[in-house]
């Protein structure tokens, strides 16, 4: 009789352990499916965002009679939403791959302003190959040019850094603008939805800071956004949310 209920508690015990496997895996399941969900509804609230933001642009060139540069602006528009719609399902895309999407963007932005618009970049080499989400720094350029350079009476400067810092991939968009003083540092909907991704792709891993910076060689204040983002993290990224 006791080996009986010791065989019958050791069996109950297994396949009460067995369902308990089953629903975690069931709970882990249904948790990265909805956290899959939350970005495809992150990403495809930014894509309208960026296109309405472009079709202002290219009214702004018309009522100018700036008629060629509409149409290269189209021209160029055209080619960034082919990227975008084939882009496929994928979160995650190279550095480099996001900076030549930035560069086309900057491209037609260029156009609208003109000789008030300058850009640098700094770069390092090792981080190029790095992952980052799919269009994580088009809303930060386009932050930076909206609240920075588009308020300035003369011409001002956007600078793109990407570098490595330790396990963290390191990307600051900084502009020459207002500065303090400037517009509230919280950010729209751009901004709100980079943190949004942040957060479903790497939690506590990642972080996007708005900050008051100075510009050392002319003494003059503006804005940095710095993303910061795991690298040892980043391959993995794309299949898990936290």
């Amino acid at each position: 009789i006791v080996m009986y209920w010791a065989i019958l508690a050791v069996c109950s015990a297994l396949h009460y352990r067995q369902r308990l496997s089953e629903k975690e895996v069931q709970a882990a399941t249904l948790e990265s499916q909805l956290s899959e969900a939350r970005l495809n509804a992150l990403k495809m609230q930014l894509q309208p965002h960026f296109l309405f933001n472009t079709l202002h642009s290219i009214g702004a060139l018309a009522r100018t009679g700036r008629g060629e540069e509409v149409v290269r602006v189209v021209t160029g528009l055209s080619d960034l939403l082919r990227r975008v719609l084939t882009a496929g399902g994928g979160q995650l895309v190279l550095l480099e791959e996001e900076l030549d999407f930035v560069d086309r963007y900057l491209e037609i932005e260029g156009l609208r302003f003109q000789d008030r618009l300058r850009v640098t970049r700094e770069i390092a080499p090792d981080v190029l190959d790095a992952q980052v989400p799919n269009l994580i720094l088009q809303p930060l350029v386009e932050n930076a040019i909206r609240h920075g350079i588009s308020v300035l009476p003369k011409s001002g400067r956007v600078e793109l850094r990407a570098s490595r810092r330790g396990e963290q991939l390191v990307i600051e968009v900084r502009d020459d603008g207002p500065g303090p003083g400037g517009p509230p540092m919280g950010g729209g909907i751009g901004l709100a939805n980079v943190r949004g991704r942040l957060e479903e792709l790497y939690g506590s891993r990642a972080q996007l800071e708005l900050v008051h910076d100075t510009w050392g060689e002319t003494g003059g204040t503006g804005t940095c956004a710095r993303l910061s983002l795991p690298l040892t993290a980043s391959d993995s990224a794309a299949g898990e949310s936290r």
